[in-house]
């Protein structure tokens, strides 16, 4: 599906986002802009706002101050009703996978189109057997969800975010769980879905490896701010001594000094 990516325009855009549960301020004055066509990579310490900031994009919470657009269309204010149709414009890959156990593959694939769409079921088994195609695993679909490895679930939840060619595809840690060679797959896959459907990623992810291999651009978030934007090799490069204990995945002095005090108890 060719899209036109020629706009100089973000394709979504977060103003001075704030979000507080309770006493915990975990978004605290984002601001983002992300362009379309780009694979952007969000990382940053459990509790600084990843998962929030993603539910925050698709209308799944709403900021208590602050601004999301998309495609220029201010979004955090519509109701539920006028969510329906701009989800159908993005894919979410959860976590967990997210799957319906009681589905066969195909129909949990197959799943948003006979929710969203009045395609008949000739229509839907085609779509279904292309998106599994793309993630390797077309010949799956009578097969249980129970019948599947980790890196299987992964790919048909992957193929089921795909279902409705949407313009953005949120992973929230598309690797959790996986061994380095499947979880390579997925990073495969998520290469591979940018240049086949040219659409916009936003990855959450704690995987390093995951991150440098299909990012075009990555930011770090610390408690619920950006502390940095830019490329790979940038990210390699920065002096800011919080980026490179994360990526390192070094021990704050801190997190060793609380170490220390629990010993000398």
């Amino acid at each position: 599906m060719e899209r036109d990516l020629t706009t100089s325009e973000p394709i979504l855009r977060l103003e001075n986002l704030h979000k507080r549960f309770g006493p915990l301020e975990v978004l605290t004055g984002l601001d983002l802009d992300l362009r379309a066509g780009e694979t952007t990579v969000v990382i940053g310490e459990s509790g600084t706002g990843k998962s929030v900031l993603l539910k925050h994009i698709v209308g799944l919470l709403r900021p208590d101050a602050g601004s999301v657009y998309f495609h220029g269309r201010r979004m955090d204010g519509l109701s539920e009703r006028d969510w329906v149709e701009p989800r159908m414009r993005f894919g979410f890959l959860f976590q967990l996978s997210a799957l319906f156990d009681s589905l066969t593959v195909g129909e949990n694939v197959g799943f948003p189109l006979t929710i969203h769409t009045r395609r008949k079921r000739r229509e839907i088994d085609s779509v279904v057997a292309q998106k599994l195609a793309m993630v390797g695993l077309d010949g799956l679909q009578a097969k249980r969800v129970s019948e599947l490895s980790g890196g299987q679930k992964k790919r048909v939840a992957l193929a089921r975010a795909i279902a409705l060619d949407p313009e953005v595809i949120l992973y929230d840690e598309p690797t959790t769980g996986l061994d380095p060679p499947r979880a390579d797959v997925i990073n495969e896959l998520i290469l591979r879905l940018r240049h086949a459907m040219r659409v916009t990623g936003i990855v959450v992810t704690h995987d390093m490896a995951s991150a440098f291999k299909v990012a075009d651009r990555i930011v770090m978030l610390h408690r619920g701010r950006l502390i940095f934007d830019g490329s790979a090799a940038d990210i390699r490069r920065s002096t800011d001594a919080r980026v490179q204990r994360f990526i390192e995945g070094r021990a704050s002095a801190e997190d060793l000094e609380a170490l220390h005090q629990r010993d000398e108890i």
